[in-house]
């Protein structure tokens, strides 16, 4: 059956409330229409002798699908960067001037604060509940960087969740992933060294044939080479209207090499017959958290709101909610995979977690950020990872706060996250 879909930009339903105010996100600024490009800058010139993606296997199929016409989806995937108004637009009017007569349906599914785990879990809500998707840009490497830097492996877990989850819905979705610039890759990449980051998502590309752009080698470089500065002309990780345009610019010369000659598609490199990783993320989804077991000093706030004054993540707020409050409250849910975890908001009065797997010993969980103190940061923590495939049961309690210590003793649960 064709697919037909309006000719017009939509969001995907995150949330059942406020969704479209993620784009209004504390922590995802609006980028001016507006760039200013600094004097004698060409995007087309290179410091060196290479661009900065790498096609593998190309994108043949998807050139394919929209020199055919007709309907088309195409979705971004990402955190803040993607959330913002900027190098996302100018792609999707760089995809309509290349195919006039294809209908796009373009997915925004940027969410600030969020990296490649909580993307894993959510992908089939967000993305895949609109459709086939024919093209699919991703991005995580700022926020893994900045969530996860110490557990590389979550790193791969969360970015082959999302692909292999996606080639699994369509194997002949083309896939471009996106590692977009921060002072900490720029910093690696003077000191000779790949972002950790990175090499991971990296990992997943050359398995599943993906094309990527290092976006963050291209700004080091560049920046090295005097063409702009950091400071004065991208400003930001969150970029400077400027900066939009050089990402949008690099995006288009990897789709102008990669359709540079109209081919008939080829046998597209099959699905590699096992993940990379046994517990990657690509059978993650989110469950209603009133579907846990309350054991004592937890309920379902229909719509939560925070009561201190402080910010929280729009399609986080006014929404429903596990919350509970106060040392020894308690919940428990059972899943059947191999991981589950929390879809939480951790804000100035966090709690620290009490966590037992299958009846086993409580370890402590802390919920806390950097960015807490100011902020009900969305937050996608995993309680349990890796294990043996089959029924398992999670209890979550709510422990004492030391005196002194940032945060508080309150949970609040949009989503059991279950692998």
């Amino acid at each position: 059956m064709p697919r037909v879909f309006p000719r017009r930009f939509r969001l995907p339903g995150l949330l059942a409330v406020g969704f479209a105010a993620l784009l209004l996100a504390p922590s995802a600024p609006a980028a001016a229409a507006e760039a200013v490009r600094p004097a004698g800058f060409d995007p087309a010139r290179l410091p060196g002798a290479t661009d900065y993606f790498t096609l593998r296997a190309g994108l043949d199929h998807v050139r394919a699908r929209f020199a055919a016409g007709g309907p088309a989806r195409v979705a971004f995937l990402g955190g803040s960067i993607t959330a913002m108004t900027g190098w996302r637009e100018r792609v999707m009017a760089d995809l309509r001037r290349r195919f006039p007569r294809t209908e796009f349906d373009f997915i925004a599914a940027g969410i600030g604060s969020l990296g490649s785990v909580p993307h894993a879990f959510r992908f089939s809500r967000d993305v895949l509940a609109r459709g086939e998707v024919d093209l699919l840009f991703v991005e995580a490497a700022v926020n893994d960087a900045s969530n996860i830097p110490d557990q590389p492996a979550r790193m791969l877990r969360g970015m082959e969740g999302v692909v292999r989850q996606a080639r699994l819905a369509n194997p002949r979705m083309g896939i471009v992933h996106l590692h977009f610039a921060m002072p900490e890759h720029l910093e690696a990449y003077r000191a000779g060294k790949v972002p950790e980051v990175i090499r991971q998502h990296e990992r997943v590309a050359a398995a599943y044939g993906n094309p990527s752009l290092d976006l963050a080698r291209e700004l080091t470089e560049r920046i090295a080479a005097g063409q702009f500065s950091w400071e004065k002309d991208i400003r930001n990780l969150y970029p400077s209207p400027f900066g939009h345009e050089v990402y949008a610019a690099a995006i288009g010369r990897l789709l102008d090499a990669a359709w540079a000659v109209a081919r008939e598609p080829g046998a597209l490199p099959p699905l590699p017959a096992a993940p990379l990783d046994p517990a990657s993320y690509f059978r993650g989804r989110l469950v209603d958290p009133a579907t846990a077991r309350v054991e004592r000093g937890f309920s379902v706030d229909p719509a939560w709101r925070p009561a201190d004054g402080k910010a929280a993540r729009a399609g986080f707020t006014g929404v429903p909610a596990l919350v509970g409050t106060g040392a020894g409250a308690e919940f428990a849910f059972t899943f059947t995979g191999t991981g589950a975890g929390l879809f939480l908001t951790a804000g100035p009065d966090t709690a620290r977690l009490e966590v037992s797997i299958d009846d086993g010993p409580f370890t402590a969980v802390d919920t806390w950020t950097r960015w807490s103190a100011t902020l009900h940061l969305p937050w996608a923590l995993i309680l349990a990872d890796g294990l043996p495939s089959g029924p398992h049961q999670c209890r979550v309690r709510l422990g004492a706060r030391p005196a002194g210590e940032p945060g508080g003793e309150a949970l609040r649960v949009f989503h059991l996250l279950v692998n």
